[in-house]
């Protein structure tokens, strides 16, 4: 395997585009992500398009169709919330073994307010997905993994809360994020509850978006820049067998293994990292994932974003962006976007919230019970 870089990163802002197809937010991407990479689609060898609620409707050769098709290999993916990252993980792959030396992978959703349930999103119409006992809903299942953090290690509604203050804070300097609203802790905690701990603006929202990165390999990126973005690792994990169903759903498990395998492959730890993009699908989720990366120990997420270890200007920034809690969540986009967001860290050109000398970052997706990614990039 070689190494391999990012010389091409862009996304469109996240909302709602009803007038537009998903194609065209794709291609929309695609062009930015070549403008910046000073190429045209004649170098591009290989396209991975990642796309979940439209996955049966081969969207990477739509989006070829809008910015000029060149017979080149298209690979769909869909891998419930990873779809993006999966893409990506797909483009690095096919540059890595050599097969080719330049690859695009693309991430587009267009979900507007269906929400996770709309439109191939799971549940037949025939049977509510609330269950008798508990729920499968998102909300719930993680809301449940929050209670539980709660019950081992004395975790507060007020610590969970504080996740989306800081979130909502960084957005405000994200002009690609869906909302940019910055909110008082007493805004989060008052608001509707959806399923606890979890509050309304400790959800995230769904919407429209898409986000493409351009990889070569490190030879070849010498063509394009003087400061290649090195993707250190790219890690794919799904969850372990279990001998029985367990009572809740593991939220931790596959983003541990993940974690794991991509700190030996980028020959780096946790301690290194100068920022992370991880799945805040709710605000539990983010304070959960800072223990399953590694980036405090077991116990200690309350206590970390009570000292403001996860904001700007502190330890570790978590979602600098402004995270999903405030971009948005369109699936098939969101690991895409993850990874640009860091890449542009590590250029400088990430504005008023700029991580100042990023060197690496750690890009995090999970679809519940389907797979983790993580990407490493390091500059």
């Amino acid at each position: 395997m070689r190494d391999v870089a990012i010389v091409g990163a862009s996304m469109i802002k996240f909302g709602r585009y009803p007038d537009k197809k998903v194609e065209e937010l794709g291609a929309q991407a695609c062009l930015l992500a070549l403008q910046d990479a000073g190429m045209t689609m004649k170098d591009i060898q290989l396209m991975a398009s990642g796309n979940l609620y439209q996955s049966n409707a081969t969207v990477g050769q739509r989006i070829l169709k809008e910015i000029g098709q060149t017979g080149i290999p298209v690979i769909n993916v869909a891998n419930a919330c990873a779809t993006g990252s999966t893409a990506f993980r797909e483009a690095y792959m096919s540059v890595a073994s050599g097969a080719y030396d330049v690859a695009i992978a693309v991430g587009s959703e267009q979900m507007g307010k269906m929400g996770l349930l709309g439109m191939g999103g799971g549940g037949s119409g025939r049977i509510s997905p609330e269950g008798i006992v508990g729920s499968g809903l998102m909300p719930a299942v993680f809301g449940q993994a929050g209670v539980e953090h709660m019950r081992k290690y004395g975790t507060t509604f007020e610590q969970f809360a504080k996740v989306a203050v800081k979130n909502h804070k960084h957005s405000m300097h994200n002009p690609y994020s869906q909302y940019q609203v910055e909110m008082s802790l007493e805004d989060v905690m008052n608001a509707r509850m959806v399923g606890w701990p979890n509050t309304l603006y400790m959800c995230c929202p769904t919407g429209d978006g898409a986000a493409a990165a351009i990889l070569t390999s490190m030879d070849k990126a010498k063509q394009y820049t003087t400061k290649p973005i090195k993707v250190g690792a790219s890690v794919l994990t799904s969850d372990p067998w279990n001998e029985r169903e367990p009572a809740m759903f593991d939220v931790n498990t596959l983003t541990r293994n993940a974690a794991k395998e991509a700190y030996e492959k980028a020959g780096i730890g946790p301690e290194d990292l100068s920022l992370v993009e991880l799945h805040d699908c709710f605000a539990t989720a983010e304070l959960l994932h800072y223990e399953n990366l590694g980036l405090c120990g077991e116990g200690e997420a309350g206590r970390m974003i009570d000292e403001g270890e996860t904001s700007i200007g502190g330890r570790i920034p978590v979602a600098a962006s402004g995270g999903l809690l405030s971009k948005g969540h369109p699936l098939g986009a969101t690991g895409v976007a993850n990874i640009v967001e860091i890449v542009w860290h590590l250029r400088g050109q990430a504005g008023a919230r700029q991580v100042e000398g990023a060197k690496a970052g750690l890009a995090h997706v999970i679809g519940l019970g389907s797979a983790c990614t993580i990407n490493i990039v390091q500059r």
